[in-house]
C-alpha cells in the first residue's frame, strides 16, 4: 500500500498547487531534489520523515489507536 502521492510541481513556474478544501484529513507535503509528494496523517501515531545528509531517505508511519 503506497501512502506517498506524487504532486505536480510546475517546471516552468516550480508552484505547487493544492486544493486543500479538496482533503478530508491532516497531511503532509514533503519536498526534496525538485519532487513533492502528499501524505496524509493517521488518525492516532507518528509520522516520521527520515533524512540523510540534506535529503530525504523514507517516511515511516507507527500508528496505534486509544484503548
Amino acid at each position: 500500500m503506497k501512502r506517498l502521492q506524487n504532486i505536480d510541481i510546475n517546471p516552468r513556474t516550480g508552484e505547487l498547487n493544492i486544493d486543500i478544501m479538496d482533503k478530508n484529513s491532516s497531511f503532509a507535503i514533503v519536498v526534496c531534489n525538485g519532487r513533492a509528494r502528499l501524505t496524509e496523517l493517521p488518525d492516532y501515531g507518528e509520522t516520521k520523515i527520515v533524512t540523510h545528509q540534506g535529503k530525504v531517505k523514507r517516511v515511516k508511519y507507527d500508528e496505534g489507536e486509544e484503548f
